[in-house]
């Protein structure tokens, strides 16, 4: 019935859409009124706001992925696995201590240090890269904001390692 790319497209607004609907639907039982409606409407709008918020930095988290040509990123449990065509590894999430976001070259990378100083360069174009998203704000004290904000800033040629996005609190 539907196109698969109208699908996919419409997928990608579904938090989105939620998030609208629980804020509309708050909203309408403010309007409504009365000692009942006005606490319901004003938790559900107060839960869809944030909700919007956060499913809209999603969506400019998101970038189209180039195939298989950059990697496959694996997320499982607290492990991040990335499988590139020329490398590869591991990173625990629980013993990550520093995220950068580098250039090299026309590619942008994710640095992921550990704490005995290992890194993983990880494309930022690699299949399965928006389940970072959710990995990467749940560390302790990243900002979903400025995360989002790094990755949108123009990327620089160079080959220093960038500023810190996120560094683990002692």
């Amino acid at each position: 019935m539907i196109r698969p790319e109208a699908l996919a497209r419409l997928s990608q607004w579904r938090e989105a859409s939620f998030a609208a609907a629980l804020a509309a639907l708050g909203l309408w039982c403010l309007w409504l009124g009365g000692w009942v409606l006005w606490p319901i409407g004003a938790t559900l709008l107060a839960l869809g706001l944030p909700l919007g918020v956060i499913s809209l930095r999603k969506q400019r988290f998101a970038r189209a992925t180039h195939g298989r040509d950059a990697g496959l990123i694996e997320l499982d449990e607290a492990q991040l696995g990335w499988f590139g065509p020329s490398g590869g590894g591991f990173v625990s999430l629980d013993e990550l201590v520093e995220l950068r976001l580098i250039a090299r070259g026309p590619i942008c990378y994710w640095r992921l240090k550990q704490a005995d100083g290992q890194a993983l360069l990880v494309p930022i174009a690699a299949e399965g890269a928006a389940a970072l998203f959710d990995a990467f704000t749940a560390l302790p004290g990243m900002d979903s904001g400025a995360l989002v904000a790094a990755l949108n800033a123009p990327a620089t040629a160079d080959d220093s390692l960038g500023p810190v996005i996120w560094r683990r609190p002692r």
